[in-house]
């Protein structure tokens, strides 16, 4: 059962990925979403040819379907009386009203919360911000390579010293990703509300908010030490020889977090081979190992790269401890645990390109929720006007006009 958001319908002013992704994650669960695209441009992320690391296909643009998925869109001009009413109409039927509008920008297009609410007391506004609604940023813009990657503290936290300079996002849209599964779940925690108590809610998550949260941890130790985080020197000494990545011998990597170093060392020394690290003394017990941990490291570090990623993924395939091989992307999509559990779903664009996106990431009753396409600017325009009572005479005229695409 993965329809858990039908019968809900989400109505979105938004572009880019950080909020259009977290209606996308409750399209693939049901929800009718309803997305308002610019009259003549549509949403920005339609015109974006390259991420600035990679160039994006021109007969797949994934990074459009990943936060677009199974919408409906209507090209309208709310900055217009005519389009603005129709926005109301349509907000009349909502649950949900989502939006990533600067707050001057929404004050200029007449859709702030009592605008909407005019039209609908009922409906859950929601708002998906770079900093946060309030305080002296709160009317700027950002993108999750600023509020999320860098404000926050992440790129920092990831930093390596040596390297001098700081690390770019591992992917596009990864903050913006991790932001619009918030999002999402404070909708469908603000429909519960509303369904239990009958109170609309007013909803807002920040790029920065879910940054601080997803480094919370080591925010919550910072603040606590009055030092900012950042990860120990390469050449840190380890404590456990069971944590931390392996070079193979084919310049791949192995990670592993046996966090009960004694527990595993003997387990990890038979899968190696390696018999006489299990009954070398210095290496006996807890005690002596942690007292010898940096001995203990060289050994396993010069066992692992005696071997390829091949063999190691062989010897390592009964050991009991904790660990994987650090994979690209391509390999994550090929996996199989995530081939096994339905983590990559199948699609097609409008033209019929077949091609592959990551699932929600939330499963219900065992199932992978199946995944839609995006769609086509304005390709359900029509449909959405007629839908409101609108004849073809009037709507046609809203065209001509250039109200609606």
């Amino acid at each position: 059962m993965a329809g858990v958001m039908e019968g809900v319908r989400v109505l979105e002013v938004a572009e880019h990925t950080f909020v259009p992704a977290a209606s996308a994650v409750l399209a693939d669960l049901g929800a009718d979403v309803i997305k308002i695209e610019h009259v003549e441009r549509g949403d920005a992320m339609r015109g974006l040819a390259t991420t600035g690391t990679a160039f994006v296909p021109a007969d797949v643009h994934v990074l459009l379907e990943h936060s677009n998925r199974g919408k409906r869109s209507l090209g309208l001009d709310i900055a217009t009386p005519e389009g603005a009413d129709i926005l109301y109409q349509l907000a009349a039927t909502a649950d949900v009203f989502l939006t990533n509008k600067l707050p001057h920008v929404r004050a200029k297009l007449h859709i702030e919360v009592d605008d909407i609410r005019a039209h609908n007391p009922n409906i859950i506004y929601v708002r998906g911000t770079g900093q946060g609604e309030r305080g002296p940023d709160a009317d700027k813009g950002s993108y999750d390579g600023l509020a999320f990657w860098a404000r926050a503290g992440v790129a920092l936290g990831i930093m390596q010293p040596e390297h001098g300079q700081v690390p770019y996002p591992p992917g596009p849209g990864f903050g913006d990703s991790i932001g619009a599964m918030t999002i999402a779940g404070g909708i469908g925690m603000a429909l519960y509300h509303r369904e239990r108590t009958g109170e609309a809610t007013v909803v807002d998550v920040s790029l920065m908010s879910s940054a601080m949260w997803a480094m919370g941890q080591a925010i919550g130790l910072s603040v606590l030490l009055g030092q900012g985080w950042a990860p120990p020197p390469l050449d840190a000494p380890r404590g456990n020889p069971l944590v931390g990545t392996y070079r193979t011998k084919d310049d791949r990597w192995l990670s592993f977090s046996c966090l009960q170093a004694a527990r595993y060392w003997r387990p990890f020394c038979e899968c190696a081979g390696r018999e006489d690290l299990a009954t070398d003394p210095r290496f006996a017990d807890h005690a002596s190992l942690m007292s010898h941990s940096d001995e203990a490291t060289r050994a396993v570090r010069e066992v692992i790269a005696q071997r390829t990623v091949a063999q190691w993924r062989d010897a390592l395939e009964d050991f009991v401890g904790q660990w994987t091989v650090v994979q690209d992307t391509l390999e994550a999509a090929g996996d199989p645990q995530s081939v096994a559990n339905g983590y990559m779903q199948p699609c097609e664009t409008a033209a019929g390109v077949p091609f592959q996106m990551v699932a929600a990431p939330v499963q219900f009753d065992d199932k992978p929720a199946p995944v839609r396409r995006a769609p086509e600017f304005n390709e359900h325009g029509d449909t959405i006007l007629a839908d409101l009572g609108l004849d073809w005479d009037t709507i046609l005229d809203l065209k001509v006009r250039g109200i609606v695409a």
